[in-house]
């Protein structure tokens, strides 16, 4: 990302939850009423820049692909049981905020690039949003620093499992910076677990995922937010083995096309290009 700027794949994946709410028929795949005001008035040229990279087919089955990612890690959080939530590359998720009913059973700990993480909290600060000891932010370049440092000095309690989702991220950075954060998952308590969505390597996509990623590559690279990386679902599973996670679950698109989209008719999708697999810190 371009330095001393806000992430601009952190914008374009807050309008994409936040016109979910203005595009797409209830039930919501998640419900984030606080994205497009944190993004603020310039959130409609995001979504108009957006659309205009693709075909509205392919554009709908990756507005489906943000919203299940998200999804499907809070769904993870709630049935762990979890009492420390570590989003990595938090954007400008609304989660603290957009779940009161967690408010006090779950510490959360947005991890994200200082830049990205200053522009939000002076935009949370203008809109009045509340604060809480319980919702902590953590400045980390993924790239440069010690993430396990920052984390205990921020007050995360290694002895308690938890939570971290990793979403949207990971095709922007080095391998090596992947495999030292898997590393320090599997430093946490017994249990603790780590959702993360990657790219599929081009054999493994489909052909809307295909396009999807050909008509991207270029626009984040021109945003200082080159892709960088790609995996086989099995040199994935590899990397988590040789951190000390194991697969606790690895779904397909076509699994989460029924578990979220079943019955919808407004066309939502997922397609087969970023996928989410969910590793664990075995208790034994």
């Amino acid at each position: 990302m371009n330095a001393g700027q806000a992430s601009r794949s952190a914008m374009s994946a807050a309008v994409a939850r936040g016109t979910h709410r203005l595009w797409d028929k209830p039930p919501w795949i998640v419900d984030d009423p606080f994205a497009l005001i944190l993004v603020g008035p310039g959130w409609e040229e995001f979504a108009t820049a957006s659309r205009a990279l693709v075909s509205p087919e392919i554009f709908r089955r990756g507005h489906a692909g943000v919203q299940i990612r998200s999804r499907y890690a809070e769904d993870r959080l709630l049935e762990g049981g979890y009492g420390q939530y570590v989003i990595l590359g938090a954007g400008l998720d609304a989660f603290a905020w957009r779940r009161p009913d967690l408010r006090g059973s779950v510490r959360v700990f947005e991890v994200d690039h200082p830049a990205t993480q200053a522009w939000k909290r002076e935009r949370a600060a203008t809109l009045g949003l509340p604060a809480s000891d319980e919702h902590v932010f953590v400045p980390v370049d993924f790239d440069t620093e010690d993430l396990g440092l920052r984390l205990e000095t921020a007050g995360f309690d290694w002895s308690r499992p938890a939570l971290f989702s990793w979403v949207g991220t990971t095709m922007y950075l080095e391998a090596d910076a992947i495999t030292d954060t898997l590393g320090i998952v599997a430093r946490c308590a017994r249990g603790s677990e780590i959702v993360l969505s990657y790219n599929l390597a081009w054999e493994f996509m489909d052909e809307s995922g295909r396009a999807f990623l050909t008509a991207i590559t270029p626009a984040a690279a021109d945003q200082g937010e080159p892709i960088k990386n790609s995996f086989a679902p099995a040199e994935m599973e590899a990397l988590a083995a040789r951190a000390g996670l194991a697969v606790a679950a690895h779904p397909t698109a076509g699994e989460f096309d029924i578990r979220y989209c079943a019955g919808r008719t407004d066309g939502l999708r997922p397609f087969a290009l970023e996928r989410l697999v969910s590793l664990r810190r075995p208790t034994t």
